[in-house]
């Protein structure tokens, strides 16, 4: 199955995925197969019941209430990748823009290193996007220890940060308040993060802006979505 057909078969499945299971799929999905990622990309999503709690500035009911639902859709999302992708996934990432009603879903692949094509590492103002990336973890938490990113596409940049977690966070985390945590890092992240700088640097409008972790592995995300040619 070519390239095209994989990304077309994720997007349908997916569709159908939240339809059943929130009552309302996307209006559209944008999916991107480049190694070693697939993201998901899904505009006009909101269900009905969400709309009314949204309405009522009820959005971390909203946000703890899908977080409970994708744990139980992420094995379903990660065995049809993997059959349709033919590839192993090591962890699915995701994250929501409510007011923009849009999400992401990333899996990311096992390593190979070998199919990563380089030319996606690379962008203009690359160093001046790491030095922002840096200059608001720092702000937020600490420096990362190591930092990369790719342009899968011209609408979808990856950003990876290893090694952000402060001591008092990995002390919530033990404590059990990990789902808290992610909650209030997003925002504040997403506050502190300079999409004007970026948008300068990169030439593009910033739609919008994603993040999820992995705090077991103190392993962070971040997915930009733009509108070229601004």
């Amino acid at each position: 199955m070519d390239k095209k057909s994989i990304e077309a078969e994720i997007a349908s499945y997916t569709g159908k995925l939240f339809r059943d299971n929130f009552g309302k799929g996307p209006s559209s999905i944008y999916v991107s197969f480049v190694q070693p990622y697939i993201t998901i990309h899904l505009r006009n999503f909101l269900a009905p019941m969400e709309k009314v709690l949204v309405k009522q500035n009820n959005n971390l009911k909203v946000q703890e209430t899908r977080d409970l639902l994708m744990q139980e859709l992420l094995p379903d999302i990660k065995a049809t990748i993997r059959t349709t992708a033919k590839v192993d996934i090591r962890s699915v990432y995701y994250d929501w823009s409510l007011e923009n009603r849009t999400g992401i879903i990333i899996a990311e692949m096992t390593d190979n290193d070998e199919e990563i094509d380089t030319d996606y590492l690379s962008y203009p103002s690359r160093d001046q996007v790491h030095e922002e990336i840096i200059r608001f973890s720092e702000k937020a938490q600490k420096a990362p220890r190591s930092l990369h990113s790719m342009m899968l596409n011209p609408r979808t940049l990856v950003i990876v940060r290893k090694g952000i977690l402060v001591r008092i966070e990995k002390e919530l985390i033990a404590a059990g308040f990990e789902e808290q945590l992610k909650l209030s890092k997003r925002r504040l992240e997403k506050s502190l993060l300079n999409t004007d700088l970026l948008e300068s640097l990169l030439g593009v409008q910033i739609e919008d802006v994603f993040a999820d972790w992995d705090f077991s592995i103190d392993k962070g995300y971040l997915i930009i979505i733009m509108k070229p040619d601004k």
